[in-house]
């Protein structure tokens, strides 16, 4: 085997057959840690000398494993992440406490509400299954700027903010998941002051009941059951007048709701909203 030195400790080598390659990885005058990468590249040409596909098998089956999936790992345990389950009306965490982990909704519906300094409470958000919440604790968020409620019951995976600010410079697919989750989220945002501003209560009650539940093909569905009083704190409105809006949508025919919950037929988004 031919080998020459370029720098103390190192050394290039050429063929690498026979005793030759076994006294390089015993010499002194190369380094540990090249002598450990010739030994694993000795077991990588010891494999393909005995199967030719072997080398790159074992290649494909290192970058397999350095695979992220952001889905797997909002769908399991680990170090700094742990599920918890709520059952309906539970409190997730309250206005004023301590900011120390973001939670993704894996089932069921979360309220996000804000009570003022003289006791006005206002619901700013609810959520559904593959939303974040508490993500402002990684933006130096001390304590909770509101309370998240679960609606119905809830299955949360709780992400301490140390593990997740870990995973989000680390794995490029997670932090491109959630950059793009909190774009939509700000957008919605704006639209939602837009409408606050300019589209009257009806038109407000409509889009911020029902247009979350809709994209330009989505099904027909049945939304869990709100009080009305909720929806009036979330439209800036009244609840009688909440009370007629609904009750005019159900007469033409737009909704469908009792004891189990709401059913919203597209038509609705199709004539109030775009009216």
């Amino acid at each position: 085997m031919e080998q020459h030195s370029t720098k103390k400790g190192e050394a290039v080598l050429g063929d690498a057959k026979g005793s030759d390659f076994t006294k390089c990885l015993t010499c002194t005058c190369v380094s540990r840690p090249r002598r450990l990468s010739l030994l694993a590249l000795s077991v990588v040409i010891s494999r393909s000398n005995q199967n030719p596909l072997g080398a790159s098998s074992l290649v494909m089956g290192l970058k397999k494993q350095r695979e992220f999936a952001p889905n797997t790992f909002l769908a399991t345990v680990g170090e700094g992440r742990k599920f918890v389950l709520f059952p309906k009306n539970y409190g997730i965490f309250a206005q004023g406490d301590t900011a120390d982990a973001v939670f993704y909704v894996q089932t069921g519906k979360v309220k996000l509400t804000v009570v003022s300094k003289t006791g006005k409470e206002a619901t700013v958000g609810i959520l559904g299954e593959g939303d974040f919440f508490g993500e402002g604790s990684l933006a130096g968020q001390a304590l909770r700027m509101g309370s998240a409620t679960a609606m119905t019951n809830c299955a949360l995976l709780r992400i301490d903010n140390k593990a997740m600010m870990q995973a989000l410079h680390r794995e490029h697919a997670l932090s491109d998941l959630f950059v793009a989750y909190l774009l939509i989220r700000n957008i919605r945002h704006e639209e939602d002051l837009v409408d606050q501003l300019f589209n009257s209560s009806e038109k407000r009650l409509a889009r911020i009941r029902l247009l979350a539940h809709f994209g330009k093909e989505a099904p027909e569905t049945v939304i869990p059951k709100i009080s009305q009083e909720t929806l009036a704190e979330m439209v800036g409105t009244t609840r009688s007048r909440v009370s007629h809006f609904m009750n005019k949508f159900r007469t033409l025919g737009f909704i469908d709701y009792d004891e189990s919950g709401l059913q919203v037929h597209s038509s609705l988004l199709n004539i109030v909203l775009h009216d």
